[in-house]
């Protein structure tokens, strides 16, 4: 029953076949995180303290570190408790938790892709009224709505594992002992609808987007357009194609090796967290220089601008 199943504790088997490996395994995940936290948090410090930058631009890019935070905090926790032999099992309750925070902030960031998608859209096709269009009132709305259609789409499936009866073996590797026909058509339905139709969304946006730029008449002023949709084109493939690998994987690669799930499953998590603050501190000037002028020293940042 649901009661028993709340209090159900689980074993988590780290990665299968190199346990005693699972130290020196720690060390590259433990970077990737350290890196992944402290670029997010360099971003938002940034952008709250450099006025130039509150912009709605920024404040979308503010939104993705946000949720790239989330993405490589909410697994942490346990992923080094295992690796670190500290403790291998894990409450049902806290399970489901951590599950509805992946997936809810890995959902988030995909609206708020989509999101930035249409700021580039409205800067390049409508710049004159760009300000008056994406208002901050608006920027909030976009992203609250974002938040709460991903929080509010995982809650059913995640509802459902309540009422599931589990096998005996503690092993989290096909718990289920019962029908799961709801949350994998639920999870094939939720995958095309919403990711198909943010992928959707961002297509369409640069496809307008394409048509204005190639009806500027100077070279330098379409490669200037191109340029400030570089770093945005990169965030949706960091994010979009370990996606596709992972869900491809996992429905229709069922006998590959459990390694190939628990690296697909970690890359989808860690790459974009940790690549989208380099990305963005490269390609975008005024964070580049936000960045210089934070670690090195004002005087650099001075010079760079």
């Amino acid at each position: 029953n649901a009661s028993s199943t709340l209090s159900s504790t689980f074993y988590l088997t780290g990665v299968p076949g190199y346990e005693e490996f699972h130290h020196w395994i720690s060390i590259p995940f433990c970077l990737l995180y350290l890196v992944g936290v402290m670029g997010n948090c360099t971003i938002l410090h940034v952008i709250r303290t450099d006025l130039r930058l509150h912009e709605p631009m920024y404040y979308f890019l503010a939104m993705l570190s946000l949720t790239d935070l989330g993405m490589s905090l909410s697994p942490m926790i346990t992923l080094f408790r295992v690796l670190w032999s500290i403790s291998r099992e894990i409450q049902f309750n806290i399970c489901v938790v951590q599950m509805f925070l992946i997936h809810t902030f890995s959902l988030t960031e995909s609206s708020v892709l989509l999101a930035m998608a249409l700021d580039r859209y409205v800067a390049i096709c409508h710049p004159l009224r760009y300000a008056t269009i994406l208002t901050p009132k608006l920027i909030i709305k976009i992203g609250t709505a974002a938040l709460l259609r991903s929080a509010i789409l995982m809650i059913p499936p995640l509802a459902r594992l309540a009422f599931l009866p589990f096998c005996h073996s503690h092993d989290m590797i096909c718990l289920a002992c019962a029908d799961t026909q709801f949350n994998v058509l639920y999870g094939l339905v939720l995958t095309v609808m919403l990711w198909g139709l943010d992928a959707l969304g961002i297509l369409v946006s640069y496809c307008f987007i394409l048509h204005s730029v190639l009806r500027i008449s100077s070279r330098e002023g379409r490669l200037k357009a191109l340029n400030t949709c570089t770093s945005h084109i990169c965030a949706v493939l960091i994010l979009y194609v370990p996606m596709i690998g992972l869900s491809t994987v996992h429905r229709f690669a069922k006998h590959s090796s459990l390694l190939v799930y628990i690296l697909m499953a970690h890359i989808y998590l860690m790459i974009p967290p940790v690549l989208n603050p380099i990305i963005y501190s490269v390609k975008t000037k005024q964070i580049r220089q936000g960045v210089l002028h934070l670690f090195l020293c004002p005087k650099v940042g001075s010079v760079v601008r």
